[in-house]
């Protein structure tokens, strides 16, 4: 016998196995909070990566219910497009980095909600080794680049680029110019600076502070060095 168009159309979907479903939402979970580890420690990101991560526990769990509810049914497919066709998404993704990890937290709730619990585990513990892997041996993870300095100052005559260089130069043991902007009533500046211990961050803090009063000097960690 076959299915007419219009049957196929209104079918309102086999019903979901509650054992399955749950095992399935505990497993999203449990890969969302592995995700946020990995983003948390591994991350490059300069923003609050600990608080980013925590998204990609709603988010992957959100998407496993949704692909569980409409995969059997063509009308609540055709229902979600135009759900979506009317939410506007707008997230403050600052870097290529965070929409990455996004789409991995989809990808693992798509998988679940698809019942494709062997292949979505499978693909994510050999992303994640190949992201640690990267991350620990690469020739760009450099263990001492730790800190990212930037200065500003409202007093430009005073203070030059050329006079922070030769103070970081002096107490840091490496200084690497990520950021220099100048105008006649400011001067920023960003460093990426090497330190062994806490003693010399402490003294290119005084010495900089010498140089003008006013002067803003922030420190930010990037893997910590206490």
């Amino acid at each position: 016998m076959t299915q007419t168009f219009q049957d196929f159309v209104s079918a309102s979907g086999a019903n979901i196995p509650l054992f399955g479903f749950t095992i399935n939402l505990i497993l999203s979970a449990i890969l969302a909070i592995v995700l946020s580890w990995i983003y948390t420690k591994y991350g490059n990101s300069l923003s609050n990566r600990k608080q980013f991560g925590k998204n990609f526990l709603l988010i992957t769990m959100t998407t496993m219910l949704i692909i569980s509810v409409v995969k059997s049914s063509l009308a609540l497919s055709l229902g979600l497009v135009g759900a979506l066709s009317i939410i506007r998404f707008r997230a403050a993704i600052k870097e290529p980095e965070e929409l990455a990890y996004l789409f991995m937290a989809i990808a693992i709730g798509l998988g679940f909600g698809a019942d494709q619990t062997g292949i979505t585990l499978l693909a994510f513990a050999i992303v994640a080794l190949i992201v640690i892997f990267t991350k620990k041996f690469s020739k760009k993870f450099h263990e001492n680049q730790n800190l990212y300095l930037t200065i500003h100052c409202t007093d430009t005559q005073t203070i030059s680029i050329d006079i922070i260089l030769e103070i970081l130069k002096k107490y840091c043991d490496a200084v690497d110019l990520r950021r220099f902007d100048e105008t006649n009533e400011m001067l920023e500046v960003s460093f990426l600076v090497e330190a062994q211990n806490f003693e010399q961050l402490s003294k290119t803090k005084t010495e900089l502070q010498k140089l003008n009063k006013e002067l803003k000097i922030t420190f930010l960690d990037n893997k910590g060095l206490l």
